[in-house]
């Protein structure tokens, strides 16, 4: 398989101090990535720099094998790049069907395929269904979620980023929420999950790395980090 991301020595700072110190690492087509690490070890920098939020001071990102800087921010959507951001960002003001709308936004395929895809949503997601005229602001925090990873989905991404997609949630809910990420995954889209509960995020991913101070420290099969002793440690509470 290909690979889909490659990043070489990216730097990202944020003024005068440096939250991202050089990582490197790859994605292939098709897998489920996690990238693991402890508060301010700079996971979420690194997803908003992905997504086009935040300019790299040195380093290249290369998306399908083209540098990520060619791709305008707001064409990235169009490119098959999605970003669940930590926190939902959702439009609040906006129903859940307007939200999803607005998801598909980039698309250029006809009304009945996105709509489609919208119902699709709904029978992964009844609860959305039973709240599609809703005020998405009005949601509670697991429905907020769960319309978050909708709206991203609706672009048809071949790429996801997700960030913290279990933060703040009840288990019956972060149990919901995973098996959809799975499921997506067995269809095809690639994924870049950044989640507070390593345990969980080893357990659905096949590869991981690991952050501390804005640089990858340890890498390797989701399965051996899960078992490897300084991982337990420092991150499952083992």
């Amino acid at each position: 398989m290909s690979n889909i991301l490659e990043v070489k020595d990216l730097k990202v700072a944020y003024g005068a101090i440096q939250a991202i110190k050089g990582m490197s690492f790859h994605i292939k087509q098709g897998e489920m990535v996690a990238l693991i690490g402890a508060n301010g070890a700079g996971k979420t920098t690194t997803l908003k720099t992905l997504a086009g939020m935040l300019r790299p001071a040195a380093g290249e990102i290369l998306y399908q094998g083209r540098p990520l800087s060619s791709i305008k921010n707001y064409d990235l959507v169009r490119h098959g790049l999605a970003l669940v951001p930590e926190g939902r960002g959702i439009f609040s003001r906006l129903t859940v069907t307007e939200n999803l709308e607005m998801g598909a936004y980039s698309r250029t395929d006809d009304k009945a395929a996105i709509q489609a895809d919208m119902d699709r949503m709904f029978n992964i997601f009844p609860r959305l269904k039973e709240r599609a005229k809703q005020l998405a602001g009005t949601l509670s925090g697991g429905e907020q979620q769960m319309l978050a990873i909708s709206r991203a989905l609706m672009s048809r991404p071949k790429l996801l980023l997700l960030d913290e997609p279990s933060m703040g949630l009840a288990p019956i809910i972060v149990q919901k929420i995973f098996e959809t990420i799975r499921e997506v995954a067995k269809e095809g889209v690639t994924l870049l999950l950044v989640e507070q509960n390593a345990k969980l995020a080893l357990q659905t991913c096949q590869r991981a790395y690991v952050m501390d101070g804005g640089k990858i420290t340890l890498e390797g099969e989701a399965q051996k980090l899960l078992h490897d002793e300084a991982v337990q440690k420092a991150y499952l509470g083992e």
